[in-house]
């Protein structure tokens, strides 16, 4: 494999903050870059930027950024960014996240995941079984693999065979990699601001797919059109192999484990069995049905879903461990995501008993053009059509969703909050903290008049 030399190379992140951005940036600093970089607030992520002696800053001001710097960017960074603006006026080089990442990925045999849901757990579960004997980067956090057993979103073995790495299809990234196994876990349309419908969708999979000698792909896989010459495993829930003990739970998980398992046996990583053994200690991404703790005799956990398969499979799997009541509250990801996808949403969410949902979490996007109007009620309007009755709050954001759950929880209840903002604040504050309750607005069932924000 390739070994470039990273020393004397000097790298600016632009939102060093994020998961991906900051693995990334650890990385490369531990490959010999000179790394620096900023975001928009602080964060546990910058304070272990900051800990691995790279630079991170808080605000983005033009002046910070290196003369000689290569400016690392991601989709989420506008055009009138002020730092990449002063990095376009000097006539530096500007590489995007995931060209980089593929940059750093072709120094070792790659194992690519990607998929609408379910890929952060599967790169998980394969890191979790390649640990010390591979390179990783993973869109979430996985406890124990960090300084110090502290979680962590990648990591760089010098003498590793392999790297494994989360394929992102949100901006087309993950067209930059060229794995040599390539695990597909489910292809659905779920960025509608990037991809014009399911079938282009569908064709950028097979692109990705092309450079692979293996595809790791589901039983029901869209993927139809595979060239001669590559191996394909197919998984699924029921697929003979050995019995999974997970301590994670779902039906999803069990797929996701599948997809690991096959990966990892065509990697060379161990016997099926032995692998088999290693999964059942696997203890779960943070963000991914993570128990957070419980709040008056109530477990809350918190969960990433951003999409209406997410938040079904997100709830059955919660119902397995048969809570006294079932209660998601849910923050629409993107208004675009929002204005697509809010009946399919109100729908998945009355798996619950009862449900509140939050004002749309808004990202890189804002409520203008074509977007204007669209708000988390549209969601909290289509879940009281579909609750058959069953209670539906309008909470807005985590001030009215606190002092409406202070209180109202009991034991053997389970609470989730559910979405890829920062909606899993709400989760750490009910057990952190003390409010005392008070009224929000209830959304009664499909026929009312009565829908209030």
């Amino acid at each position: 494999m390739n070994a470039p030399d990273w020393t004397g190379r000097k790298l600016h992140f632009v939102a060093i903050g994020g998961a991906g951005m900051s693995g990334l940036a650890l990385v490369c600093h531990r490959l010999g870059a000179r790394v620096s970089g900023s975001d928009r607030a602080e964060s546990s992520y910058l304070r272990r930027l900051r800990a691995a002696g790279i630079e991170a800053r808080v605000g983005h001001d033009p002046g910070a950024v290196p003369e000689d710097a290569e400016v690392v960017v991601s989709t989420a960074i506008a055009s009138d960014n002020p730092e990449l603006a002063r990095a376009r006026e000097r006539g530096q080089r500007v590489i995007h996240r995931g060209r980089l990442l593929a940059e750093v990925c072709s120094q070792k045999r790659l194992i690519a995941v990607a998929g609408a849901h379910g890929k952060t757990t599967t790169a998980g579960m394969l890191t979790w079984l390649a640990v010390g004997r591979s390179a990783f980067f993973l869109g979430g956090e996985l406890p124990g693999l960090g300084a110090e057993g502290e979680p962590a979103n990648a990591g760089w073995e010098p003498d590793a065979e392999w790297v494994i790495a989360e394929a992102d299809e949100s901006d087309a990234s993950f067209l930059e990699l060229e794995p040599e196994i390539a695990v597909v876990t489910n292809v659905e349309l779920d960025h509608h601001s990037r991809w014009s419908g399911r079938a282009e969708l569908v064709q950028a999979f097979h692109r990705f797919a092309a450079p692979a000698s293996s595809l790791v792909l589901p039983a029901d896989a869209a993927l139809d059109s595979i060239p001669s010459g590559q191996r394909v495993v197919r998984f699924d829930r029921d697929r003979p192999g050995p019995p999974l003990g997970l301590t994670v739970p779902g039906a999803h998980n069990v797929l996701n484990a599948r997809a690991a398992l096959a990966a990892a046996e065509l990697a060379g990583i161990g016997s099926a069995d032995s692998l088999a053994r290693r999964l059942e200690r696997f203890p779960g991404m943070l963000r991914r049905l993570q128990r957070k703790g419980s709040c008056d005799g109530a477990e809350i956990y918190d969960d990433y879903a951003h999409h209406p398969t997410e938040v079904e499979a997100t709830l059955a799997a919660l119902r397995e461990l048969e809570p006294r009541r079932l209660i998601a509250v849910f923050q629409p990801h993107l208004y675009s995501r929002t204005r697509a996808l809010a009946t399919r949403f109100g729908a998945a969410l009355t798996a619950a008993d009862e449900v509140g949902v939050f004002d749309v979490y808004a990202a890189r996007e804002q409520p203008v053009g074509e977007l204007a109007g669209v708000s988390g009620l549209d969601v909290a309007r289509a879940a009281a059509d579909h609750s058959r009755g069953r209670p539906v709050w309008w909470l807005r954001d985590a001030e009215t969703a606190l002092r409406r759950l202070r209180g109202h929880l009991r034991e053997g209840d389970l609470l989730v909050t559910i979405g890829a903002g920062d909606i899993h604040e709400l989760a750490s504050q009910l057990v952190d903290e003390q409010m005392p309750a008070a009224s929000s607005t209830w959304l009664p069932g499909a026929g009312s008049e009565e829908a209030r924000g």
